[in-house]
């Protein structure tokens, strides 16, 4: 059974086969949905700050 993972920036979930994986070099593994967000991932937004994150309506809901 295809395991699901949760978007590191967005907290989306990930549907099996898509999305991108990042391992970083000590071994803990990171989960994107889509390059959008691994991209302000590394470039240090906040999440909380994006209404079309899950992560900003968990904080003001």
């Amino acid at each position: 059974m295809p395991v699901r993972h949760v978007c590191e920036y967005c907290g989306r979930s990930i549907e099996p086969g898509t999305g991108m994986m990042l391992v970083r070099n000590d071994g803990s593994v990171v989960w994107f949905c889509s390059s959008k967000c691994r991209k302000l991932w590394s470039m240090g937004r906040d999440p909380r700050r994006l209404k079309w994150t899950r992560k900003y309506t968990a904080l003001r809901h």
